[in-house]
């Protein structure tokens, strides 16, 4: 019988990327989706309200990547938008989960290197204290929304994503248009660090924590070697073949897209993968021209 794994936000840029590896593994997978009415290998839920744990019974595993985008202006709204969905909805999944007939033995909740803050240049792994600001507020709570599970004796795993590489979506595709006009550039000094992770890792790194019991609580999911923001610029535009002479100022990124600029693009975070490493992860991307010239040439 083939394990039974359920995952929430499945049409998003991890979702859609994690859920054909799941199923060419061999894994039956069931979606959690937004819909008054759920069709065939679906089930209904509205993030907002209570679930009933019998419909979320019988599974082996769930992977909870749901939530509001972050990529916006901040507005009130937009932030009690990304705090609700993700707290929220988190809440109401563990509880479910723990009240469920039939539990499953795993969560992997989904959660974001945004918990550390801006750090300057300390490294930080998964026993680092939090941040200060919007974004570590918030990972703090949907952190801790998981924990009825736990408590339940579900091994729960809360995947502190870095940035995600991929051609579909994310961060980089947003880059690439002005990049490829030659018009990319720096963002404020660019000494701040970047932890990213391509794509693929990602989805290994899931599909690792899946079969490894050991692992339990934060696991950073980035790649073993961040980069100051300018080599990130400089790397991606040498692998693009255009210069990269139009830095983004600080005080611009802050007008553009106010406290976003701040605490997404202008924050430092130099994040060690430690547990996946130490639990005998192998990264198929840790380097960054390698990663960046394998998704510009698919």
């Amino acid at each position: 019988m083939p394990v039974r794994i359920l995952v929430s936000g499945s049409s998003g840029l991890i979702g859609t990327a994690l859920l054909p590896a799941l199923q060419s593994s061999g894994y039956e997978v069931v979606c959690l989706v937004r819909d008054t009415t759920s069709g065939k290998g679906q089930v209904a839920w509205n993030p907002a309200q209570p679930l009933a744990p019998e419909s979320v019974s019988g599974f082996d595993a769930v992977v909870h990547l749901a939530g509001e985008s972050i990529a916006g202006r901040w507005t009130e709204a937009k932030k009690r938008r990304i705090h609700e969905s993700r707290v929220q909805g988190t809440r109401n999944l563990a509880d479910a989960l723990a009240a469920a007939p039939q539990p499953p033995q795993l969560l992997i909740s989904a959660s974001a290197i945004g918990y550390y803050g801006d750090r300057g240049e300390e490294t930080l792994r998964e026993d680092s204290a939090s941040g200060d600001g919007f974004l570590p507020e918030v990972c703090r709570e949907w952190e801790a929304a998981a924990e009825p599970a736990a408590k339940a004796g579900i091994r729960t795993v809360q995947m502190r994503f870095g940035v995600v590489l991929s051609r579909s979506g994310g961060a980089l595709q947003k880059m690439l248009p002005p990049f490829r006009m030659g018009v990319g550039g720096n963002i404020g000094n660019g000494r701040q660090w970047m932890s990213w992770i391509d794509i693929s890792d990602l989805v290994g790194a899931v599909q690792h924590v899946i079969k490894t019991d050991a692992l339990r609580g934060p696991v950073n999911g980035v790649a073993p070697n961040p980069v100051r923001n300018a080599e990130f610029t400089k790397t991606l535009a040498s692998v693009l073949s255009r210069p990269a002479i139009f830095p983004m100022p600080a005080f611009a990124a802050r007008l553009v897209f106010g406290q976003m600029g701040d605490e997404l693009l202008l924050a430092s975070q130099r994040v060690e993968p430690a547990k996946l490493t130490a639990s005998g992860y192998v990264f198929r991307q840790p380097d960054l021209r390698h990663a960046l010239s394998a998704i510009l040439k698919k």
